[in-house]
């Protein structure tokens, strides 16, 4: 197995910062064009604009009423254009421009036109050359509800992904209209996740040879004035390499991402991210003989062994206020059901069940490279359920790490089976624990429960959920409570030979919510401080495409600058 490159991204100064990421193919050594993320301010503008023959393309966006008040200032619509020096935009093509913004009817929504406009090497109109420039608007809600993102950044991503060229430079403004509430990470999240990385389209038989480009982005403050400040840029940029690196991930089919290469990919990220973060991890049947009898069944049939990757991340700087917290993601490689079998509509699209594993990864990632005061370990509880003479079956006991015992009525509940033994090492091995936060593409009930934008979360502190909602209206990573009542809800698990089932014998007795609890219920009894359960079933994908969801949470939870 080939592996897949990695992200790289610079900060030059304290100005702008960029991103690119190329895939690797298996078994070629041709690399995919990269689409390289640039965030910075003004001197960045100019960053995406082509002094050759082929058109460029600026999208503006924002609220609409800020949007209206943009255009009503020459000078700061010309300067958003690309327009050189102070120069205001000429009155011809500052019509087209506002007929095009114009033609939006509703409340919201997108449009685009072509403008004549003078190069980055014209000095003004009638000198230079004059290029044919895509003008394109994304205007977004005034006013959203409560459990929404201020800037709808939903609607945001939709929208730039309808008026995007799929080749060519870009430039993407965004007038934040001044609210305190937008956080320049949710923006850079939010962007990034309109420009996903996997592809493995070919032309003539051979990889597609798209040119390389950019997507050159700047922030406007209330009074249109590019934003230039360092930890927002930083924000945006790490971000955004965390939300494409989860979704690339998930994108990719488990031919490709085995466990072993999920391993690799991890192993990487550790090495970049220097001496501050250590890897370790078991492999196969050391799991067994380490008591990981969850993980260990789920997984032990597959071609790839199932493991436990362990990445910790110490802070060189530490005060009071830091806090020791632990990320256990699902990564369930390949969901076939086990030997309870999904049918084949069911089974397509489970090379995404690996989702929680992907956004901690991609979130750990980031939070590290933002210089996170907090003590982090990731454990990516790695598996394919597949099936086989190995396979575990539904009547078998198992003997999880906790000690307690499950009886096996639904192979295909296995995500809850390898999180079980997860939060249980984080509990009981990591020392001074303030919180273990689980994550994973666990039910289709949470779709039902809390929809396809809003993770439902289980939290076992009223703090703790408020401290979640709060952090998924910051970052744009929705979520919205679960029930919490585990003495209510137990009783779904009862088995008359073991310790408890692995799923529920009423499915409509609140059963994302009875999941959660199976999980909870293997924490260390010493453990007395935090627990939070993140099911991003819906979440995880928009389409048939990854969303990189998890990243913004997680850093909005652990209050990372430009959050």
């Amino acid at each position: 197995m080939t592996s897949h490159s990695h992200r790289q991204a610079s900060f030059f100064g304290s100005r702008h910062a960029s991103f690119s990421s190329t895939a690797s193919l298996p078994g070629s050594a041709t690399e995919r064009p990269a689409t390289s993320l640039i965030f910075g301010a003004d001197e960045v503008a100019d960053a995406a604009v082509a002094d050759t023959g082929t058109c460029s393309t600026t999208v503006l966006v924002g609220k609409k009423s800020t949007l209206t008040t943009l255009l009503g200032d020459t000078a700061a619509v010309g300067k958003a254009l690309g327009v050189g020096g102070e120069g205001e935009i000429e009155e011809t093509p500052l019509s087209i421009v506002k007929a095009a913004f114009e033609s939006i009817g509703g409340k919201s929504g997108s449009a685009s036109t072509f403008v004549p406009m003078p190069t980055s090497g014209a000095s003004g109109a009638g000198s230079g050359t004059i290029a044919m420039q895509k003008v394109a608007f994304v205007a977004l809600p005034d006013t959203v509800t409560r459990n929404n993102h201020p800037l709808s950044v939903h609607s945001l991503t939709d929208g730039l992904g309808r008026v995007t060229p799929s080749k060519g430079d870009v430039r993407v403004v965004v007038a934040t209209g001044g609210d305190e509430a937008v956080t320049a990470g949710s923006i850079g999240l939010a962007i990034a996740k309109a420009f996903p990385l996997y592809s493995r389209k070919t032309k003539g038989g051979k990889p597609r040879d798209d040119a390389d480009r950019s997507i050159a982005v700047t922030l406007l403050d209330g009074s249109f004035q590019p934003i230039d400040d360092e930890d927002a840029v930083a924000a945006m940029a790490a971000s955004a390499e965390g939300a494409r690196l989860a979704a690339r991930l998930v994108d990719t089919p488990p031919e490709e991402l085995t466990t072993t290469a999920f391993a690799a990919e991890a192993a990487a990220i550790a090495e970049a991210l220097g001496d501050s973060v250590t890897y370790d991890e078991i492999v196969g049947d050391d799991l067994f003989d380490k008591g990981y009898g969850g993980l260990h069944a789920v997984g032990r049939c597959a071609v790839e062994p199932p493991r436990l990757v362990m990445l910790t991340y110490e802070p060189e700087t530490q005060t009071d206020e830091t806090e020791t917290i632990a990320l256990v993601g699902k990564g369930i490689i390949y969901d076939t059901g086990g030997l309870s079998l999904k049918s084949k509509a069911g089974m397509c699209g489970m090379k995404g069940d690996m989702g929680g594993a992907a956004g901690l990864l991609g979130a750990f990632s980031a939070a590290v490279s933002l210089n996170s005061p907090h003590k982090l370990t990731l454990l990516l509880c790695l598996a394919e359920n597949s099936i086989g003479p190995q396979a575990f079956r539904n009547d078998d006991i198992l003997t999880m790490l906790s000690g307690k015992t499950v009886e096996v009525n639904n192979c295909d509940a296995e995500g809850r089976l390898v999180l079980a033994d997860g939060v249980n090492h984080a509990t009981r091995h990591i020392k001074d624990l303030d919180c273990v936060i689980d994550m994973a593409t666990l039910t289709g009930a949470q779709l039902i429960a809390t929809g396809k934008k809003h993770a439902g979360i289980l939290a076992n502190s009223v703090d703790l959920e408020r401290r979640a909602v709060d952090a998924g209206l910051r970052s744009g990573d929705l979520v919205f409570p679960l029930l919490y009542a585990p003495e209510l809800l137990k009783s779904e698990f009862k088995s008359d030979f073991a310790d408890m089932k692995n799923s529920v014998k009423d499915r409509s007795n609140a059963q994302t919510s009875c999941a959660g609890h199976f999980i909870e219920d293997h924490l260390d009894p010493n453990y007395k401080k935090g627990y939070l359960h993140v099911d991003m079933a819906g979440p995880a994908n928009k389409g048939e495409r990854g969303t990189g969801y998890g990243v913004g949470l997680i850093l909005s939870l652990l209050g990372a600058k430009g959050f």
